[in-house]
């Protein structure tokens, strides 16, 4: 029956897994806060052009990963794969150009149509934060620790590693690219067919391929650090002076790159040993062309994403939720009462769950079960005398409590 299991490659986050992701995405945000950037929500789907102009139309999200159809206007739209095309479209759309900079942080659900595996689900959900507005290499010093703070405040300090490159300004890259098309000619018998059509629109593109024999070929390719002009590599050593300023140690990956033409300049990864072969769980770069690729004014932008599923499976156990009260009535008569209680309870910062039966043998192994601390036992006798029962589930003591002082007695025992 299709409608009892859940479609390939998503997955229900029971309250276990939802309390471990919101603590990921409240230290996210919490860090994020600290350095003064605001969140903003976009849209989980777009027009299609959004992305297919953005991420190009030979790369794979574009031709074999998004979830595109039309809706009932005949509009084409898609879920969005990623949300910083998303996020520059919003900031044209709301004229936030006048505005600069603008420091923005995300979270929500993004979707690619991709073979499921460890870390890595159809549905999956990120935190990133975009700055837009700021060309100096310090706005990249500042969204990297951005994600070094982060990610340390969730216990994964030691369990990461820096990679950093460079992929120089136009000018460096436009020499590159001509070096790399001479050096993937000579081989072009041997690529994949999709790296073959890629040669002659997008080769760098070639750089991120999957396939085992283009790897094979890449791994003897000209490097982009023998082409970089003065200025940019002026622009890395400053990005590098400036984490080493702030001790975040890094090293330099001279295959880390991306093969759209509006990035520039750094591109980085925070990766890690512990989950195979997925070991990017971060990752980020300069794109100073997208807003005027996009149809906006030129203005340069740095910033990174986080897989929230990657980073729950790295994240030991998080704090569970406060353990409940257990409120119980011994009788319909009794619930008025107890459901009055239980709100006032709550009112007062408690966390109070409602038994519903009249046995109170049934009730208590209830309310041993939820894992409750204390329990509230309001009976036909305790309401003659305007008191209840608390008993302590750990202990097993119990005494009885005015209703009146019900309040500051457990709060005496919180």
């Amino acid at each position: 029956m299709a409608g009892a299991r859940t479609v390939r490659g998503t997955r229900d986050l029971l309250p276990d897994d939802t309390r471990k992701m919101r603590f990921i995405e409240e230290a996210a945000w919490q860090t994020a806060c600290r350095c003064g950037y605001g969140e903003m929500a976009t849209p989980i789907f777009e027009f299609t052009e959004v992305f297919a102009r953005t991420l190009g139309d030979t790369s794979d999200v574009v031709t074999k990963e998004m979830y595109t159809f039309e809706d009932r206007g005949g509009d084409s739209l898609t879920l969005r794969p990623e949300n910083t095309a998303g996020i520059v479209r919003a900031f044209l759309t709301n004229s936030l150009a006048a505005q600069l900079p603008q420091r923005v942080f995300y979270r929500g659900p993004m979707f690619r149509y991709e073979r499921p595996q460890k870390g890595r689900l159809r549905q999956f959900h990120q935190v990133g934060v975009e700055l837009l507005g700021v060309a100096d290499p310090l706005a990249d010093v500042e969204v990297i620790t951005l994600a070094r703070e982060f990610l340390g405040s969730i216990g994964l300090a030691d369990r990461i590693t820096l990679e950093l490159n460079t992929l120089g300004d136009a000018e460096s890259r436009s020499a590159y690219r001509q070096r790399l098309v001479d050096y993937l000619q000579a081989h072009r018998d041997r690529l994949s067919a999709d790296s073959r059509e890629r040669l002659e629109r997008n080769p760098l593109r070639i750089l991120d391929s999957k396939d085992e024999g283009d790897r094979a070929i890449v791994a003897d390719a000209p490097v982009l650090e023998d082409a970089l002009n003065e200025a940019s590599r002026a622009f890395i050593a400053q990005v590098r002076d400036g984490l080493s300023e702030l001790e975040i140690p890094h090293r330099i990956n001279p295959r880390l790159v991306r093969g759209l033409d509006y990035y520039c300049h750094t591109t980085f990864e925070f990766t890690t040993d512990a989950l195979g072969a997925q070991g990017t769980v971060l990752a980020g770069g300069r794109y100073d062309g997208l807003v005027q690729q996009m149809g906006g004014p030129p203005t340069p932008g740095t910033g990174w994403a986080a897989g929230l599923e990657r980073l729950m499976m790295l994240c030991g156990e998080v704090a569970t939720a406060a353990r409940p009260i257990a409120m119980i009535a011994l009788g319909r008569e009794q619930c008025g009462t107890a459901l009055r209680l239980a709100r006032r309870l709550r009112r007062s910062g408690h966390t109070v769950t409602f038994g519903f039966g009249s046995s109170l043998g049934k009730q208590m192994k209830w309310a041993n079960k939820i894992g409750a601390r204390l329990a509230v036992i309001v009976g036909t006798e305790e309401l003659a005398r305007a008191v209840a029962t608390v008993r302590d589930m750990d202990a097993g003591a119990q005494e009885e409590v005015s209703l009146e002082l019900l309040e500051t007695r457990l709060a005496q025992s919180a």
